[in-house]
């Protein structure tokens, strides 16, 4: 054995001592860095049984729709893909990382979508976050969305852009309101900025918005309705999505 692969594993070694491997969501000690079985089972992929346009779960003889409240209201977007349902470990790690900046849980839940992804979103697609509200930004010194985006689009290996769809004034936090109400309060909160637009390099591919949770729709929805300034079909690729009795 060679000096300097000897050297790595004795430091390897030494690291493990100090600091023990454990699982990135619940801590509990383990042989290698990752997730542990307990955690693991209580991770669910999104169901693949989905509305097409609105990305609500559908009985398998239905999909991919559309779905009811797309045949009375078509959805904006032409698509809509989620990737784990929230709750359980996949809602703490969310919260993990928008509440204290512990990315490892979500780093953890992308790299395991990653061959998921990269048959959803290819190379020549453009990724764009869900614009946080300035206050919030300033808040919590970061943009949630744009880290997201950039994680998102470093895994499939296309573009991404945090400028230019933008956020048009301050709005309530959407999980203190009702379904009707979070829907009037971002009737008007986005704009494309068209003079970045025009400047950046035309999409050889798809437009994509991303976001961390889809609970009612209604942020997607009025973020890929301003994105229509565009010119581009809009498709929504989220990270998590909340689902009625689950």
């Amino acid at each position: 054995m060679q000096l300097p692969e000897l050297l790595l594993q004795k430091s390897q070694w030494l690291r493990n001592q100090l600091f023990p491997p454990a699982c990135l969501f619940c801590l509990q000690p383990l042989r290698l860095n990752g997730c542990c079985e307990s955690c693991l089972k209580q991770i669910y992929p999104f169901p693949s049984s989905t509305c097409d346009g609105c990305g609500a779960v559908l009985p398998q003889a239905l999909a991919p729709g559309p779905c009811g409240q797309c045949l009375k209201v078509p959805a904006v977007q032409k698509k809509t893909v989620s990737l784990y349902l929230y709750q359980d470990v996949v809602r703490d790690a969310v919260l993990a990382w928008k509440l204290r900046g512990q990315e490892s849980g979500v780093r953890w839940l992308l790299q395991a979508a990653q061959t998921r992804m990269k048959q959803i979103v290819s190379s020549k697609d453009l990724v764009l976050p869900v614009p946080m509200p300035l206050s919030r930004m300033r808040l919590r010194g970061r943009h949630h969305g744009a880290d997201l985006a950039r994680m998102m689009a470093e895994s499939v290996g296309c573009a991404w852009d945090w400028r230019l769809l933008r956020r048009i004034g301050e709005q309530a936090r959407q999980s203190n309101l009702t379904g009707a109400d979070r829907r009037k309060n971002l009737r008007k909160a986005f704009m494309v900025d068209m003079a970045c637009w025009q400047a950046c390099e035309p999409v050889q591919g798809r437009l994509w918005l991303v976001d961390d949770v889809i609970t009612t729709g209604s942020t997607v929805h009025f973020a890929a309705k301003a994105l229509r300034a565009t010119g581009m079909d809009v498709h929504v690729l989220s990270l998590t999505r909340t689902v009625k009795g689950v």
